[in-house]
């Protein structure tokens, strides 16, 4: 099946077509707050996730802090915000759904894009907004601007969301970057986690799960073709939770996991071997998060893993 980005312009246009021709109506809306700086995906009454395209920063904390291009909230099924922005005690980067590398060498600089060092991402334009009868999709094109004054790399961030099932939300996101000079990317030393990572609320009753059906407490470059975090989001005992499946496209699979149960799922890659990304040769991530009632096992995560992989081969 080809990736994401083999979706022709034609082939949505005679979508788009079809569903005038038919009637057929959506009930997924966008609806942005320019003076906010958000865009929230909505699934008739319930919010699906908000991405974040202008600077945020929580009161008392140095401007430093500031940052944008990420999503939060992700909502669950019922309502429940699975994600945490501005955690309170520190890890004050951590952001909803980001991806960011915590090394990214320029010349002979060092930055941490993760921590919001020398190279921030920034919003550049809409790339796409469209709600059909099955679903939705957003793109966003940003640049990656080292020290306020150049850009170094662009980036074009794609995600499909598709309507849910009485068990879960599957939501595709293909992640594109194209270097404008010569960087290398890797993961934090020893630890090695960057990349495409979901920080999660810190509750009780969090159970982390991997593809051998184990619950690891925590872990670093765990190596597993999928990962899972549950827990108690909203009132009551009602679990729910989201689990990140790479593409069997992705480059070093099976990638190692950065895994923590205070709320932080990583498939770390490349983990703490570099990557050099060079001008000219692009490199395209592709994830399917799965967005689930109960835990990973009433979720079915694993037969949605499964799911997603046979829908790959089509």
């Amino acid at each position: 099946m080809p990736g994401m980005f083999g979706w022709c312009s034609a082939a949505l246009l005679v979508l788009s077509v079809a569903l005038a021709a038919s009637g057929a109506e959506s009930p997924f809306r966008f609806s942005e707050q320019a003076d906010k700086g958000k865009l929230t995906l909505t699934d008739g009454e319930r919010p699906v996730l908000t991405y974040i395209f202008g600077d945020q920063l929580k009161e008392g904390l140095p401007a430093h802090r500031k940052r944008s291009s990420y999503v939060h909230p992700i909502y669950g099924l019922d309502g429940e915000v699975l994600t945490l922005d501005f955690p309170t005690g520190g890890h004050f980067h951590h952001r909803g759904l980001c991806w960011a590398w915590a090394q990214v060498k320029v010349g002979d600089t060092m930055t941490d894009p993760w921590d919001l060092r020398h190279i921030l991402t920034r919003f550049r334009r809409w790339a796409q907004r469209q709600c059909d009868a099955d679903g939705a999709t957003l793109a966003v094109d940003n640049d990656w601007v080292f020290d306020g004054a150049r850009t170094v790399a662009t980036e074009n961030i794609r995600f499909r969301v598709h309507k849910a099932t009485a068990v879960g939300r599957a939501i595709d996101v293909a992640w594109r970057i194209e270097a404008r000079e010569s960087l290398q990317l890797c993961g934090r030393p020893k630890k090695g986690y960057g990349g495409f990572m979901l920080r999660f609320p810190t509750l009780k009753h969090t159970v982390l799960t991997v593809d051998d059906g184990s619950h690891p407490a925590n872990g670093n470059l765990k190596v597993s073709a999928w990962a899972d975090l549950s827990s108690r989001f909203g009132q009551g005992d009602k679990m729910s939770g989201a689990a990140i499946f790479p593409h069997p496209s992705h480059p070093g699979l099976p990638v190692g996991w950065t895994l923590r149960t205070y709320g932080f799922v990583n498939p770390a890659w490349p983990g703490v071997q570099p990557f050099a990304l060079e001008p000219g040769k692009p490199l395209t991530l592709e994830y399917r998060l799965w967005v689930h009632r109960g835990d990973a096992a009433a979720g079915g995560v694993a037969k949605a893993y499964q799911d997603y992989l046979a829908e790959t081969k089509r």
